[in-house]
Formats: structure tokens, C-alpha cells, sequence
């Protein structure tokens, strides 16, 4: 199992970009009503965001790993990691969830749900063996009093006053899945509102998908643009440092 989760630990970045196409394959519809699937996918995808928001905001851990592998430099115990030991792969699978449940296709909830699932359970168990062989009985301690996956509730209030909250680290880590995610939940409104009902004209609400678009699309380059514009002033104040 390792091995596997080592490998989709190198693949993870090509996995997304399948599941998109997967959501706008015709497989057949969950239901006939699709404004009550939709808010409930829209429910479980915005809990999700959430989950993935607190985790950055308070102390993110940095997993991203080193020329395809499992890194870490330090062992994170703090905010949300002192509730579950996955807070952001748990908000990740609850967007898997909810974006799932937005397609209105059965083949993406029978097969795509349990599909990462085993994704992730497989990268939790190849991250846990490298932080295991890293930390020791630290990280076995760790493991026995936090969760893998399901959060303790107990103490969070604590948590939260006890830990500060950087809107700005939130916005500039998550802007560009935010709106891959909300971007892809808007398509696919449109998509199952106007396409399973051969209504492709910007009649009757239709414009409002193409001004939705616009907005996310303009949130996302403001965002990206103070971003970059951050990035070339730490760097220009580094080199006046280093003279």
C-alpha cells in the first residue's frame, strides 16, 4: 500500500484534470431535479474550501514533497493537525464529494468517491511510513492521540482562540484551486441546466452563468497579480538586505 501511495503521491498533480473531464462525461443523471442535488454538492464542496481554509490559516503544513517524494521538514501538531491528523486531505475529499454530487452523475459518486478515496487512504499511509521513519515515537504519540481522518471536536474552541488566522496566506495559497473548483461548479450548473435541456441560449438566466464566470475569472488574476506583486517586493527587499 505504500507503494502505491508513493506512486500516486508522484501522480496526484495528472489525477484532478481526469476527474474534470469524468464530471461532464452524459453517464447517467442522479436525479431529474437538479437544483436540490446541486445545493447539496454545493454544501458538502463549500465545507470542504472551509476545512482547507482553516488548515492554511492557522498552521499549514507543507507536503508538497521534494522532487516527487514525500518530504517534511518538521512534524505540524498545531491547529486543525491537533484535531485530525489530515485536515486538508479531508477537505480535499469532501470537494471530491461535493463536486461529485454537482455533476449529477452517478458514475462520478459509485466510482470517483471511492476511487480517492483509496487515493488517499493509499498517500496517507506512504506519508505516515516516511514521517514514522523521520520522528520516531514522536509521530507514534502523535498518532495516538489524534485522528487520521475523523476530527476530534473536543478543544476546538481553544483552538481557534488559541491560533491567529492569516487571510492573506489563505489567498494566496488557495486562490488557484478555489477557482478551479468554483469555476468547474459553475460550469457544470450551466451544464446541467442548459445542456440536458437543449437550452444552449443566454436566455432566461443563461447570461448570468457568463457574468459569474467573468467575476471568478477577474477575482482570480486581481488575486494572482498581488501575489506576484508581493513576491518581486520581498525579493527586491532581500537584495537591498544582501548589499
Amino acid at each position: 500500500m505504500v507503494r502505491i501511495g508513493n506512486f500516486f503521491f508522484r501522480t496526484r498533480n495528472y489525477l484532478f484534470p481526469v476527474f474534470y473531464i469524468f464530471l461532464f462525461l452524459p453517464f447517467r443523471r442522479i436525479s431529474a431535479d437538479y437544483m436540490q442535488v446541486f445545493y447539496v454538492g454545493l454544501a458538502i464542496a463549500l465545507l470542504g474550501q472551509l476545512v482547507r481554509m482553516l488548515t492554511i490559516g492557522m498552521a499549514y503544513i507543507v507536503r508538497g514533497g521534494r522532487n516527487r517524494r514525500i518530504f517534511a521538514e518538521g512534524l505540524v501538531t498545531d491547529g486543525l493537525f491537533s484535531h485530525c491528523r489530515n485536515p486538508m486531505y479531508v477537505g480535499n475529499i469532501l470537494l471530491v464529494i461535493g463536486m461529485s454530487i454537482l455533476s449529477n452523475s452517478l458514475f462520478a459518486v459509485l466510482v470517483m468517491i471511492p476511487l480517492f478515496l483509496f487515493i488517499y487512504q493509499a498517500i496517507t499511509l506512504a506519508e505516515e511510513n516516511f514521517l514514522r521513519n523521520k520522528f520516531g515515537s514522536g509521530f507514534d504519540d502523535y498518532c495516538t492521540q489524534v485522528n487520521r481522518w475523523l476530527p476530534k471536536l473536543k478543544g476546538i474552541g481553544s483552538t481557534f482562540k488559541n491560533n491567529s488566522f492569516d487571510l492573506t496566506k489563505v489567498l494566496f495559497k488557495e486562490y488557484n484551486s478555489t477557482y478551479l473548483w468554483t469555476f468547474g461548479a459553475t460550469l457544470l450548473l450551466g451544464y446541467n441546466t442548459y445542456w440536458f435541456n437543449r437550452d444552449l441560449s443566454i436566455k432566461d438566466g443563461g447570461v448570468y452563468f457568463l457574468v459569474a464566470i467573468a467575476i471568478l475569472t477577474i477575482l482570480y488574476l486581481a488575486v494572482r497579480f498581488f501575489k506576484k506583486r508581493r513576491s518581486r517586493l520581498n525579493r527586491k527587499a532581500k537584495a537591498r538586505e544582501a548589499v
